[in-house]
């Protein structure tokens, strides 16, 4: 008996046959409702906040007060939904406008213009408070706070430090390195000097040069993740006061905000992100058919990366094979993820990254290294074949022959096959 399955493939759908004997899997993430009046649950969130009194008990009247916002890169969080609900709080709390200042938590990504703060933060907000953009190689703009206990110096930006109250903000997802993302990082790397971040991030290296990435450093691990640990100790240096982050539907709409203590809050909305997008399987396959969802998801290597990143933790290591629909309409695109490839080995990317640590250059040898021990076939265009290539994967136009090449590599017609039709969200999670 054969089960179709329809994957996204850029703007289109490639339909699938598979013997429904073979598949042990299908990977989607669980239904999650919407919230249809955000300005309530906001205020719902701040006004019965976990393991923190109110917001209004927290902040006291003439406070100044730091808001820690992320840049333009994680525009997915809509902040003009629910900032303006936020510092109306704060106002019905005693806090003016005038003493309220977004901070936007850049990292060592660029400024934003005047016309992304509005896209991001929203008209009302940019005419209401005063914004601040924290560039992480403004070294002047920093401010030391103190030492990990793993030695990094920590530097936080002076607007952050200077104010009486800290709130940090953000939205709470997967992140294949730091475990989930939200809550600590709009510190660490989001206010951080730069030296700061670069101390931080290279614990995702392994502890050995030339072993590569650190096995702890992975998707949803946060005990005995040394990034995860570090960050945690540089944000408690900013002694934030509060915190607001949301969790998304798989649609991309707010499901839940999570307010309060800004770590035990956020470890509550990872719970939340775990249960929406966390899948169990009980077993790996050996072969794992995944896409990213379609456009705009698959729209180069570098956003696919969370698509190949999250088919690997399905794949068996020993002999498996990975399929993945990746349309990539912009291969080369960006230019600090894909220039990483001219490296003549995985070795030399990995050297280079320990001289300057980039999250593109960092995704680059991963994907490399993943590639080296399992092979991925990448459906993509025919003018994208080089560069598939180039970068240690396996290029095919089609998904008929993507399967010719997962069953001539796989050697046998009775193997496992697990589908992730939305790849890019959803994470396998190996029950014990």
């Amino acid at each position: 008996m054969l089960k179709e399955f329809n994957l996204g493939l850029g703007d289109n759908q490639v339909k699938l046959e598979l013997p429904e004997e073979q598949v042990i899997h299908v990977v989607e993430g669980k239904h999650a409702d919407a919230i249809t009046d955000v300005p309530a649950a906001v205020k719902a969130a701040l006004n019965n906040p976990i393991d923190s009194p109110p917001l209004n008990e927290v902040v006291k009247t003439g406070d100044t007060v730091a808001i820690i916002a992320s840049d333009i890169t994680r525009q997915w969080i809509k902040y003009d939904q629910f900032l303006p609900s936020l510092l109306n709080e704060l106002n019905a709390a005693g806090v003016p406008d005038s003493n309220i200042k977004l901070v936007v938590s850049l990292g060592a990504h660029r400024h934003h213009t005047d016309k992304e703060n509005v896209l991001v933060y929203g008209q009302e907000v940019v005419s209401r408070i005063q914004i601040e953009q924290s560039y992480a190689p403004a070294s002047e703009d920093f401010i030391h706070v103190g030492t990990t206990s793993r030695g990094v110096e920590t530097y936080i930006n002076k607007h952050v430090v200077n104010a009486d109250k800290v709130i940090l903000t953000g939205g709470i997802v997967y992140h294949l390195m730091a475990g989930f993302g939200g809550g600590r990082k709009a510190i660490m790397p989001g206010v951080a000097g730069y030296s700061s971040i670069q101390g931080n991030h290279s614990f995702c290296l392994h502890d050995v040069v030339g072993q590569g990435i650190s096995p702890s450093c992975i998707s949803g691990k946060l005990a005995g993740n040394n990034m995860h640990e570090d960050m945690t100790e540089m944000a408690a240096m900013a002694k934030p006061a509060f915190l607001l982050n949301a969790v998304f539907t798989p649609e991309g709409k707010f499901a839940r905000f999570v307010a309060g203590h800004w770590y035990n809050a956020w470890l509550d909305g990872c719970k939340t992100v775990e249960e929406i997008f966390g899948v169990p399987i009980s077993a790996k396959a050996d072969l794992v058919i995944a896409s990213a969802g379609g456009f705009p998801k698959d729209i180069n290597l570098y956003q696919g990366s969370k698509t190949t990143d999250n088919a690997y933790m399905a794949v068996k290591e020993d002999g498996g094979v990975i399929i993945i629909l990746l349309e990539c309409r912009d291969i080369m695109e960006p230019p600090d993820f894909s220039g990483w490839f001219n490296y003549e080995s995985l070795y030399d990317r990995e050297i280079a990254l320990r001289k300057a640590f980039t999250v593109p250059g960092f995704i680059a040898l991963k994907t490399g290294l993943m590639a080296s021990k399992v092979p991925f076939i990448i459906v993509t265009l025919p003018e994208n074949k080089d560069f598939i290539e180039k970068a240690g994967l396996i290029a095919a136009t089609t998904i008929e022959e993507a399967m010719a090449i997962a069953e001539q590599k796989l050697g046998r017609k009775d193997y496992t096959i697990t589908v992730m039709p939305h790849a890019a969200n959803t994470v396998p999670l190996l029950q014990d």
